[in-house]
């Protein structure tokens, strides 16, 4: 594979970006995966060497940029810690608004890449960042047939960029991964997700007996069976519509 660390103009900066693909058979289809709230580090890395590996052009860019972070390093398990604090701080600081311009300015490099095949793309997010996947599909329509979001927070609220309401101007296929523990996420709100997405092409799947953030090795909360799901159920997402 081919691996590389670009800075990528934006409106507010330049995003440093992991851009991971084949060596051979190019131009490769197109996976945005957005980073969850730990930021970025080398078990995302990894994982987007795994989507990569079976064919995939990944591009995973740092959303902490406006902040002058990159890597956050472990984080204490103590919710009040500061490091925690920090990291939440960082979470709050972002808005849709802001990483679809990022989206925006990615889609410019990646359309100027020969290795990338233009569309259709895919699109996952982790976390805080379900919300932006989902966005995606719903704000560049043409460009996204595709998106995920695994343990995704703020699914629900009342904007109008909220995930349930954005996916009706999705014109590809969505899918929500959901744990069954998750604060985040509560289980009462996993009807009024399905309900709002009746008449769409979207799956909400729920993860029974596991925890917000089972797909992620290096967490405590890590569950391999339902990882290795999730995995399937991506893979089968963009092969059915990339």
């Amino acid at each position: 594979m081919r691996e590389r660390t670009v800075d990528i103009p934006t409106k507010d900066g330049a995003t440093t970006t992991f851009i991971v693909h084949p060596e051979r058979g190019g131009p490769h289809p197109v996976i945005f995966f957005y980073m969850d709230a730990p930021a970025i580090r080398e078990e995302l890395r990894d994982m987007a060497r795994r989507f990569a590996s079976v064919g995939y052009y990944v591009v995973l860019p740092n959303l902490y940029y406006r902040s002058g972070v990159m890597e956050l390093g472990p984080l204490s398990r103590d919710p009040n810690s500061p490091d925690r604090k920090r990291m939440f701080e960082l979470m709050e600081s972002l808005s849709i608004p802001k990483i679809m311009d990022d989206t925006r300015a990615l889609l410019t490099f990646v359309a100027a890449d020969a290795a990338a095949r233009k569309a259709p793309m895919g699109a996952v997010g982790y976390c805080m960042s379900g919300q932006y996947a989902i966005n995606a599909a719903g704000q560049f329509p043409d460009a996204f047939k595709a998106a995920a979001s695994i343990y995704g927070v703020r699914l629900i609220t009342d904007a109008p960029d909220s995930p349930h309401r954005i996916a009706h101007k999705a014109k590809g296929e969505i899918y929500f991964a959901c744990a069954e523990v998750d604060h985040w996420m509560p289980l009462e709100n996993i009807a009024p997700l399905r309900e709002g997405l009746k008449g769409l092409n979207a799956e909400v799947e729920l993860y029974p007996k596991v925890e917000h953030g089972f797909a992620f090795p290096q967490r405590p909360a890590y569950n391999k069976d339902a990882a290795e799901r999730h995995w399937e159920r991506l893979f089968a997402l963009w092969q059915r519509n990339l």
